[in-house]
């Protein structure tokens, strides 16, 4: 049944200072409830950055680094274990961690980093999908996506995030497979979000992609944090912010027609800062691009990820 109503928490804070994202963090999520509303204390909790690609922190294509260790500041202090873990499209989630300059201060800080990888098959809106068994044992997840533009579903602000849950390059042959159509595609992504069903979105909009994401597109600062149980509502906040029309996004239309989410924007409660709407009135939208890959781009992608692996246990080994 779509909810009736939801609350969405926006909160400033227009750098990646250590001290004001951790602020910003925990007064998101306080606005929310705070940890006793998602957490216990023993638990384990996967905390789900947008990991794609070994770049650093200055290309805003990943969740920042001080975000992901703010919540896994955040769930240490609610006396839980934090887990980092994601399924790249390209290296490890060690190569993107350590490309970010965060993996030994995660470590430090006693979070466990954990590929999602061992798929476990689950029947998602029909089709038989491997879902990492990583994030299928844990406690509870905090999704933690990148507020991007997205050249293929024209923005990714929460329920695709949590498609890096499907182990390796799965994903890509869902692309494949399932690119002819947009409402098949997004059946199968908003199926996989509530089959994870997280306990909390928080989306870093500090510095959000506009253009050609999810890799390609280029830094603009908006200096906000988005969170939220409800997805769907978390989305509308975020095409508000940057001036997208929601019911354009195909994400958007499918969760509607599934019945997910919050989609009345007058029952949407927005707690926190003020903001003027919008907020970024000039952000650029990606060049839309075909939604399915070719076979010829999954095994270019293959190749280069296996190339990308490869080079990573070399070093590792110490011969590198």
């Amino acid at each position: 049944m779509t909810p009736t109503q939801a609350t969405v928490a926006v909160v400033r804070c227009p750098t990646y200072a250590p001290s004001a994202v951790q602020e910003a963090v925990q007064r998101s999520l306080a606005l929310l409830g705070g940890a006793e509303r998602f957490i216990r204390p023993g638990w384990r909790v996967l905390i789900k950055p947008n990991l794609i690609v070994p770049v650093g922190a200055d290309i805003p294509a990943q969740t920042h680094p001080e975000i992901i260790c703010a919540a896994a500041e955040w769930v240490r202090q609610a006396d839980a274990i934090p887990v980092i873990g994601d399924s790249p499209a390209w290296g490890s989630v060690q190569s993107c961690l350590s490309a970010l300059g965060v993996l030994k201060r995660l470590e430090y800080l006693g979070a466990e980093i954990t590929p999602l990888n061992r798929p476990v098959r689950l029947n998602i809106e029909g089709t038989s999908i491997g879902v990492s068994r990583a994030a299928l044992e844990v406690d509870a997840i905090i999704n933690l996506p990148k507020l991007k533009a997205h050249q293929q579903l024209g923005a990714t602000f929460a329920f695709k995030n949590m498609y890096g849950c499907v182990a390796g390059k799965e994903k890509a042959f869902w692309h494949f497979a399932k690119g002819r159509s947009y409402a098949s595609f997004c059946r199968m992504l908003v199926g996989v979000y509530c089959r994870l069903a997280p306990a909390v979105n928080l989306i870093d909009g500090i510095v959000a992609m506009e253009g050609q994401g999810p890799i390609s597109g280029t830094a603009r600062p908006l200096g906000v944090l988005v969170a939220g149980t409800d997805a769907a509502a978390c989305e509308r906040i975020c095409c508000r912010l940057v001036g997208f029309d929601p019911n354009a996004l195909p994400i958007l239309q499918t969760a509607a027609q599934m019945g997910i989410g919050c989609h009345n924007e007058n029952a949407i409660e927005c707690v926190g800062d003020p903001w003027t709407v919008p907020l970024c009135p000039d952000f650029k939208p990606a060049r839309q691009v075909p939604l399915r890959f070719t076979f010829g781009r999954i095994c270019k992608s293959i190749a280069r990820q296996a190339v990308l692996l490869g080079r990573e246990r070399f070093r590792r080994s110490g011969r590198g």
